[in-house]
């Protein structure tokens, strides 16, 4: 028989996952200004700001899914512990 999670636990699991959605919208908040400023630098109208967002949200994807990754696995990793 399963123990019964506490409260505290889901509120928890609901910060990693605002955690994650802020790592995601910051990255490419953070690529978009540094491509809005290399372009009123250069004098290059959209260039920049386009390819810093595409930039940016191909790596918080990247990043994002790469920690869902390892806690999957290491999620996996601890109930295949528990079996044994």
């Amino acid at each position: 028989m399963e123990p019964k999670p506490s409260p505290g636990r889901e509120v928890g699991e609901g910060y990693k996952y605002v955690s994650l959605g802020l790592t995601f919208a910051g990255g490419i908040i953070l690529f978009l200004a540094i491509g809005l400023w290399l372009d009123r630098r250069l004098g290059v109208t959209p260039l920049f700001t386009i390819v810093g967002t595409i930039v940016g949200a191909v790596l918080s994807f990247v990043s994002v899914f790469r920690r869902l990754e390892a806690e999957r696995r290491a999620g996996a990793g601890r109930a295949g512990k528990k079996g044994t």
